[in-house]
């Protein structure tokens, strides 16, 4: 399990923001705060919910030298509705082979109707500038989340 003052793992993954699709490497943000969420499927009420705050509160987080990516196991097509839906401006990254949930460990069996699933427990890391686990959060509650998380960014200024 990853915890603070870990290394966090480099991954490479494709990528959409509203100004199109490319590939993003961790290192790339080196310098700046990560906002590193994953999340279980887009467009769905908890992932909604927690997409927007983090939209909502985009203004606090650039003024902060930080940045949000958001992680899943959808498509690109997916996220792309995603995004323009919800007007979205920040990158949402897809994990369609779950490499890089696998590395976070953040794949756990779920009870869905009755069945055992294997998805993604809602998790977000907090990546300092240097590229290390400042804080992780697992089982997160939707509502509120992204609050807390700029409540830590502060405490760490």
């Amino acid at each position: 399990m990853l915890q603070k003052g870990d290394k966090a793992p480099e991954f490479r993954l494709r990528g959409l923001t509203q100004d199109g699709e490319k590939e993003y490497v961790l290192a790339d943000f080196r310098g700046k705060w990560v906002i590193l969420y994953f999340y279980p499927k887009d467009d769905t009420p908890g992932c909604t919910t927690e997409a927007c705050e983090f939209r909502d509160a985009a203004t606090t987080v650039s003024g902060k030298n930080a940045v949000v990516l958001g992680v899943s196991r959808d498509s690109i097509k997916s996220h792309e509705k995603f995004i323009q839906k919800f007007n979205l401006p920040f990158i949402l990254l897809a994990d369609i082979e779950s490499k890089v949930c696998e590395m976070y460990k953040v794949i756990k069996e779920k009870n869905m109707y009755g069945k055992k699933v294997m998805g993604i427990e809602r998790s977000t890391f907090l990546i300092d500038p240097e590229g290390k686990v400042a804080e992780a959060w697992r089982g997160v509650r939707a509502e509120g989340h992204a609050g807390e998380v700029l409540k830590k960014m502060k405490n760490e200024e």
